[in-house]
């Protein structure tokens, strides 16, 4: 499966964004979904993901209560709601493919999308 991410951009501390990661083929809803993020000079991170239905979430604890992540299948897109942005929260955002937590059991990488937080 291939991804494209869109959505990011600079925003003052407290704002939001959603970011977008549309998926092409026909198998996206077979497929658990993750978005990660690496920060410069960091590694990358889970930050939520997300079962093949939608029916079981998962956040890292540095954005729970603050990130919603969703899908809708019917379109290939999965979406990550950001709220209460931090400048800690500034990095790349990469939606992966087939895994929901673990780096290594992603399957495909989308491209990145900045996401830059003032304070």
């Amino acid at each position: 499966v291939q991804l494209q991410a869109s959505g990011g951009g600079l925003v003052q501390a407290g704002g939001s964004l959603r970011l977008s990661c549309a998926a092409s083929g026909r198998t996206f809803s077979n497929y658990a979904m993750g978005w990660f993020r690496q920060a410069p000079g960091k590694q990358r991170e889970i930050v939520a993901g997300i079962n093949f239905s939608g029916s079981n979430t998962n956040y890292a604890n540095s954005v729970k209560g603050r990130f919603t992540i969703s899908r809708d299948n019917a379109k290939n897109t999965v979406y990550l709601q950001m709220n209460s942005l931090e400048p800690e929260d500034t990095a790349v955002y990469y939606c992966a493919a087939g895994s929901m937590w673990r780096i290594d059991g992603v399957r495909s990488w989308g491209q990145g999308t900045l996401v830059t937080v003032s304070s």
